[in-house]
């Protein structure tokens, strides 16, 4: 069972056609990410995808530019309909917010079986597989 915290609530209601952020390297797009976007998805609620532009590492295979192709491909049918945007953002070091943001800041806690899903544990297998 999900579980969800909300750090801040906003002052104003829900419009038709907003959408949720989700801001994130997706190194790689995995289940675990699928699953959360899914609660916003399946509420009927649209989703924007962040991707963080950093630099490829050892922790970050892939450029944001991948990445997008990747996420892009894969919610191809949603971003069709207007359900799912994605952009590349800078790579950022901290999201700010002053009083009275306007929108809801909330942390999706994942059950156990999704949070337990590894994007490390995802690239070293790919790696062992010669798919990094």
């Amino acid at each position: 069972m999900w579980g969800k915290k909300i750090h801040v609530e906003s002052s104003l209601k829900r419009k038709e056609g907003q959408f949720s952020l989700f801001v994130g390297r997706w190194q790689p797009l995995h289940d675990g990410h699928k699953a959360m976007f899914s609660r916003v998805l399946d509420k009927g609620d649209n989703i924007c995808i962040g991707i963080r532009d950093v630099a490829p590492d050892e922790k970050n295979p892939f450029t944001a530019a991948e990445v997008f192709v990747k996420i892009t491909d894969y919610y191809d049918d949603l971003i069709k309909a207007g359900r799912v945007r994605v952009m590349k953002l800078p790579d950022i070091a901290s999201i700010e917010f002053g009083r009275g943001v306007g929108y809801d800041i909330i942390e999706h806690i994942p059950p156990t079986e999704i949070a337990d899903i590894s994007a490390t544990k995802i690239r070293e297998e790919m790696r062992k597989n010669g798919e990094l």
